[in-house]
Formats: C-alpha cells, sequence, structure tokens
C-alpha cells in the first residue's frame, strides 16, 4: 500500500510494472543523423495513431541548475533542430535566457518507445516565429496576448477580460505579440530507447563530435 496526501491506495505502486516485447532496436538499423532516424519514429508513432505524437516533456533549469519540466508540443525539425514555440516572459523563457540549454522527451507508449534529445537553445528567426503564428486559429493567436503566461492572477476571470479585450482589438487581423515566438533545440546528445523484455531494453545514443560529426552506440539499458 502506499499513502499519499493522507490517503491509502489500495494498489502498491512499487509492484506496477509492465513487459516491452514489441519491437527491438538494432544498431545497424538505425540512421546515420539523430534526426533522420527521429523522423522515422515519429512518422510510425503517426502511423500508429500514437495519442499526442508530438507531446514533449520539455526540461530546462535556471542560473542555479534548479530544473523545472512541462509539456509542450513539438511544431517542427528543421535544419536538423527541433522547434516549439511559448511566451519567451513564460517560466521557461526566463530560464532560457540564464541557461540556454533544455532537453525534451517524447514517450509513445503504443510503440513502448522514448526519445530523449539534449542540446542549446536559441530562437528561431522572427519571419519564422511571424508564419507560424499566422497558421494559428484565430483565438489561440488573441490568447497568445491575453496571456501574460507564468504570472499570478486574482481569477480565472482575469484572462476571460483580457481575451475580450484583444478580440475587440483585433477583430480579424491578429499580429503576432513581440513577446511570443518560437525556440529551435540544436541537438548535442540524441538517445532513442526500445522497450524490451526483463528490462533489457534497447538503447542507441548519438552524439555530436567536435568536428560536427555524430557517433553512433549502444548502452547498457
Amino acid at each position: 500500500m502506499a499513502v499519499i496526501d493522507g490517503k491509502t491506495m489500495k494498489i502498491n505502486i512499487a509492484d506496477i510494472r509492465q513487459d516491452y516485447s514489441k519491437k527491438e532496436l538494432r544498431k545497424k538499423d538505425c540512421q546515420d543523423h539523430p534526426t533522420e532516424q527521429f523522423n522515422v519514429w515519429l512518422q510510425e508513432a503517426i502511423d500508429a495513431e500514437v495519442v499526442e505524437p508530438t507531446a514533449m516533456t520539455l526540461a530546462t533549469a535556471d542560473k542555479d541548475g534548479r530544473p523545472s519540466s512541462r509539456t509542450v508540443l513539438l511544431k517542427g525539425v528543421e535544419d536538423n533542430r527541433f522547434i516549439f514555440y511559448t511566451n519567451y516572459k513564460s517560466r521557461k523563457g526566463s530560464q532560457l535566457v540564464e541557461n540556454p540549454y533544455a532537453s525534451i522527451s517524447f514517450f509513445w507508449k503504443e510503440l513502448e518507445r522514448q526519445v530523449n534529445v539534449e542540446g542549446t537553445v536559441t530562437k528561431v528567426a522572427e519571419s519564422t516565429s511571424d508564419e507560424y503564428f499566422a497558421s494559428r486559429p484565430y483565438k489561440s493567436r488573441v490568447g497568445a496576448w491575453a496571456s501574460e503566461q507564468s504570472k499570478e492572477i486574482s481569477s480565472k476571470n482575469v484572462i476571460k477580460l483580457r481575451f475580450v479585450e484583444y478580440s475587440m482589438k483585433h477583430i480579424t487581423n491578429v499580429p503576432r505579440p513581440p513577446h511570443w515566438g518560437g525556440y529551435a533545440i540544436d541537438p548535442e546528445r540524441v538517445e532513442f530507447w526500445q522497450g524490451r523484455p526483463s528490462r533489457l531494453h534497447d538503447r542507441i545514443v548519438y552524439e555530436k563530435q567536435e568536428n560536427g560529426l555524430w557517433a553512433k552506440k549502444r548502452v547498457a539499458p
């Protein structure tokens, strides 16, 4: 039994286990470049109708190295970089100013797979952010103006009123807010994890070398 917040759970969470056996991952079958391998796996996740195949856990850290994480959506793999969009003044945006490194993790349980990426982060070009912002639904564009992301508010009505305010201000054309845009993660280490029986999982790691080329190796589970 486990006790959480004074309540006893009927299931002992330490006993929850899942044996994996659907697929295997061989080093010789992996693409030479990690983003090529990622694109293969992402397409397989989409074809398998994985729920939210582009959902990824983004971990950042402040100047003191204190980490935080949240789930965001991957919006592209461009020039071998992983792209996502957010409010620059959000908690993660502030941390990326202090510490421009991040990691992202994808978990596709239907395929018993994980991908973990670590690298440096920079903002994408303003023209790229403009183009993506223009493609978003109208309400999402208004919401980017209405929400001062990560700031304390007295009630949800604050957001509702701000949404109405900016809806009236931008009835048809909604420009991209200067505080909102894209980030690109330039990978330095990428790991592909395939679940296997008896916890003998397959793990293939790509590491970027000083010459810009990628070294590929198998590591112990």
